[in-house]
């Protein structure tokens, strides 16, 4: 059996109560049969302006309703998804436009001014679609409640392929940001992999259309995070293929009142967050109001991209004792490395993960590295996994390589493989620290200072020093009401990891340690790191 999801969407779109909601924004709920003609009638609007099978559209807009029917017609006209990150620049934005060949653009009419800036630089894209709830459009470009709202919402009489595409442009820690290449099939067979783990899955399009025809409408779920990271989209994607709802929050930033209030108001099940950039303004809303929320619907929080603390994770299960807490370890590159999972029955260490059935460790001559040796490996990811970066072949044979006939996904995340053939996670080579021939991976150290009670979040880098080639440097955000004291943070460092771990600095960042999607920007902090300790 091989899987397109615009065939899915068509197949499920049939049996599912057309009054049942898939789309929830506020106040706004959209219901399947609504959702599915929009997202028809958008689809065939993108093919009839001249996008062709295998064209790109740009998605710069905020999570919002629009962001999911978009892609849903993306999927059914075969067309390419490309996300971008709304916080960039505008350079940075033409970047992903101009790489991406970007035939289409759909933006939120709060981004106008950047497109305005970037139009006449934008020779490959055709069609501009301006998401505007008054209705409006820059003159360049039409308005995107007009496009879906025109045409009978009739299925789009197309066939299409399990090779169709969607992209996900990853920003990485270090580079440009890349295209990562998912074949549909390969996506779907990827998610499959994970929910077989918990029984029975639809091996075929029809047994799934003759299960949700069965069962009726799926979980609801609201992503936390943006659409366009990784985590959000994946799940929100998932979602989709199993006749959910898809609950968006208004607000620009994270709220947690309005967050709760959605999950209460809404009967939310699963929630989507990446890391503690999520998970600890969350429970402080919990903390700040105990019983405020109604929280029984919840039945899981997924957390994807950076690691998750333990403490947090407590602080969640006390005010959701039923509540299970996964960590999925991931990249855009490749889905099911690794998984890890706390309840109120046990719980589990951060940075600690159970190895994916597909995931292998190896050394760096590509030897497999033994469980309980003590030795740090690099994590690979059999198939399926993407085809590649685009238009970058030699990214794209550094990450995909074959090993003993094998083709994996290594994005480069190191770990060590212990007796129990559980992993520890050390972090991303890319960002490894080099201090005297000793390796330190940044995460590591950045877990431990975060465990200290003067510290709401931490990032490691190495800055270049005459002795130690690189120095151990970190960089911290004080817990509100905290005061500095260098020495208490190194000797609290010292006393759990190894002396060459411990940092050599330890500098206040009166800058953000990380962007809106939770991902370390190592970049920035280093350049910080440099300015204050005077080092060109």
């Amino acid at each position: 059996m091989t899987w397109n999801f615009g065939d899915i969407l068509d197949g499920i779109s049939e049996v599912l109560p057309p009054d049942a909601p898939a789309l929830i924004h506020g106040d706004r709920v959209i219901s399947w049969g609504e959702t599915t003609r929009r997202s028809n009638n958008l689809g065939r609007a993108l093919l009839a302006r001249g996008a062709k099978p295998g064209d790109k559209v740009a998605f710069y807009m905020r999570n919002r309703p629009e962001y999911v029917e978009t892609m849903a017609a993306c999927f059914k006209s075969q067309l390419v998804h490309v996300n971008i990150n709304y916080r960039y620049q505008p350079d940075e934005v033409f970047y992903i436009f101009d790489d991406s060949d970007a035939q289409t653009v759909v933006y939120g009419t709060e981004f106008r001014d950047t497109i305005v800036e970037l139009k006449d630089r934008l020779g490959k894209v055709k069609t501009f679609i301006e998401v505007a709830p008054d209705g409006s459009a820059a003159p360049f470009a039409e308005n995107y409640e007009k496009i879906v709202t025109t045409g009978d919402g009739a299925p789009l009489d197309i066939q299409r392929s399990s090779d169709d595409m969607l992209f996900i442009y990853t920003g990485g820690t270090t580079g440009m940001p890349k295209g990562v290449m998912w074949r549909h099939d390969d996506m779907r067979e990827a998610q499959l992999t994970a929910l077989r783990a918990l029984g029975p899955v639809p091996e075929s399009l029809p047994a799934l259309v003759e299960t949700i025809k069965e069962a009726g409408p799926g979980p609801i779920s609201l992503p936390a995070c943006p659409l366009m990271h990784g985590t959000g989209l994946i799940t929100a994607i998932g979602n989709m293929m199993s006749g959910g709802c898809i609950v968006t929050l208004e607000s620009p930033s994270l709220d947690a009142d309005e967050l709760w209030s959605a999950v209460s108001r809404r009967g939310v099940n699963s929630l989507a967050i990446v890391g503690d950039a999520f998970a600890k303004p969350m429970l402080q809303g919990l903390e700040e109001a105990p019983g405020k929320y109604d929280l029984s619907s919840v039945v899981s929080i997924l957390s994807s991209g950076v690691m998750w603390s333990t403490e947090v994770k407590r602080g969640l299960l006390k005010h959701m004792p039923n509540v299970v807490l996964m960590d999925s370890f991931g990249a855009s590159e490749g889905l099911g490395f690794g998984s890890s999972i706390m309840t109120s029955a046990g719980e589990v260490k951060t940075a600690k993960f159970q190895i994916g059935g597909r995931c292998r460790v190896f050394d760096e001559d590509d030897q497999p590295v033994e469980p309980g040796s003590g030795k740090s490996g690099i994590i690979a990811l059999g198939g399926p996994i993407p085809v590649g970066y685009y238009k970058d072949p030699v990214k794209t044979a550094a990450t995909f390589k074959t090993i003993g006939g094998e083709r994996y996904s290594i994005p480069g995340d190191w770990c060590i493989v212990e007796e129990d053939d559980s992993l520890t996670l050390l972090g991303r080579g890319s960002v490894c620290i080099n201090t005297a021939g000793e390796k330190v991976y940044p995460e590591e150290v950045e877990e431990v200072l975060k465990l200290h009670s003067f510290v709401e979040d931490a990032l490691v880098v190495g800055v270049p020093d005459e002795k130690w080639g690189q120095a151990v440097t970190g960089i911290v955000k004080l817990s509100e009401g905290a005061t500095f004291d260098e020495a208490a943070l190194r000797n609290h460092v010292r006393a759990s990891l190894a002396g060459y771990k411990t940092p050599k600095h330890i500098l206040v960042g009166d800058i953000a340690l990380r962007a809106p999607n939770g991902k370390a920007d190592y970049k920035g902090v280093s350049n910080f790191a440099r300015r204050e300790l005077g080092i060109a």
